[in-house]
């Protein structure tokens, strides 16, 4: 581990994730290094309307959008960010792996969304009880809540849906609502905030009653096992390769080539297309 993320303790790390299964850091960033990101995310999400299937669709006036690193400015920061090394380095072990990079878009008008988990839980937790994916949410607003904030009900990473789920293992029933909604966090970070949390944390984002849009960049990290590298294509040029510092490359599963190309998306959520 960098000697730079020893200061965080892997202890409070583990407890947190394996607990409530999202934890947080305030203020790892500034606010004008945050308000480059939106730039680079504003310019990204224009482009990506132009192109077929270029912003993905996760419910009424919500999207996704996985991206290229170097579009990014300060990806690496972000990626070598000392919190993140640590978070890494204790929940999914010394060769963690990066494999995505992209933002969420939910704009005035969102509708709640339906409890979820972002894909089905993996042997590894179900039987193993071990966490193998992490992802990282930076916000590139301050979010009040009549912004849309991500709600999260803790500690139902373990939670066995076995029969009480759809086929794709990733909707719970609507029976297991109330359940949800007694645990409920809503989030609220301000800009320069980074969180972790198990993607098999049942959450939702809810409704965007603003005028404003609530852009928040995501980043994919995956345990050697996980294999959510297959749901994505992470590209660099061999250009940018080059500049990244090696606690970047180390850790990253991604195709080197000459010049982009445009992503496939391969992560669709059928059942985030409707609004609750």
């Amino acid at each position: 581990m960098d000697k730079s993320a020893q200061q965080f303790e892997p202890a409070q790390i583990l407890g947190g994730l394996y607990g409530d299964g999202i934890i947080g850091l305030k203020g790892a960033f500034d606010r004008d290094w945050v308000q480059r990101m939106r730039e680079d995310i504003d310019t990204l999400f224009d482009e990506a309307w132009q192109r077929p299937g270029g912003a993905l669709n996760r419910g009424p006036n919500r999207f996704y959008v996985e991206v290229h690193p170097e579009r990014i400015r300060g990806f690496a920061d972000l990626a070598t960010h000392p919190w993140v090394v640590a978070v890494c380095s204790a929940v999914l072990g010394p060769d963690y792996r990066i494999v995505e990079a992209g933002f969420d878009v939910p704009g005035p008008g969102a509708a709640n969304q339906p409890w979820h988990r972002d894909f089905a839980t993996p042997e590894a937790t179900s039987i193993g009880r071990r966490l193998n994916s992490l992802a990282f949410n930076m916000t590139t607003v301050d979010v009040t809540e009549d912004m849309g904030p991500l709600e999260i009900a803790p500690g139902t990473q373990w939670d066995d849906l076995s029969g009480r789920c759809d086929p794709s293992g990733m909707f719970p029933d609507k029976s297991l609502y109330p359940r949800y909604e007694a645990l409920a966090q809503r989030k609220l970070p301000v800009m320069g905030d980074i969180s972790a949390r198990s993607a098999l944390t049942i959450h939702r984002g809810t409704a965007n009653r603003s005028t404003l849009s609530r852009p928040v960049f995501v980043l994919g990290v995956d345990a050697p096992d996980a294999g959510n590298a297959a749901r994505h294509d992470l590209q660099v040029t061999r250009a940018y390769w080059e500049t990244l510092p090696p606690q970047a490359r180390e850790h990253m599963t991604c195709r080197v080539v000459d010049a982009l190309e445009p992503i496939v998306q391969l992560h669709t959520i059928e059942g985030l297309k409707m609004g609750v």
